[in-house]
């Protein structure tokens, strides 16, 4: 697993990783910004995702390879 600290690349990762960490923000964990522009959870997690300070973990599944040009393969 490698850990990213950018934007996912897919919308539907994106969508799962902000999800993830609005669980967190509801269950009352701190936002990792300065002064967010609101206090919605799903809000405060695409800020962070958007300001690069949200690190997550992406899995590396058995039978994945990469190609020449970096993607993955099944």
């Amino acid at each position: 697993m490698s850990v990213e600290s950018k934007a996912p690349e897919s919308q539907f990762a994106y969508v799962v990783v902000a999800a993830r960490r609005a669980r967190q923000l509801m269950a009352g964990a701190p936002p990792l910004i300065d002064n967010p522009h609101t206090q919605k959870a799903t809000r405060v997690a695409t800020e962070e995702l958007d300001q690069n300070v949200l690190e997550y973990e992406v899995p590396e599944f058995p039978g994945e390879e990469e190609d020449k040009e970096g993607k993955r393969r099944k």
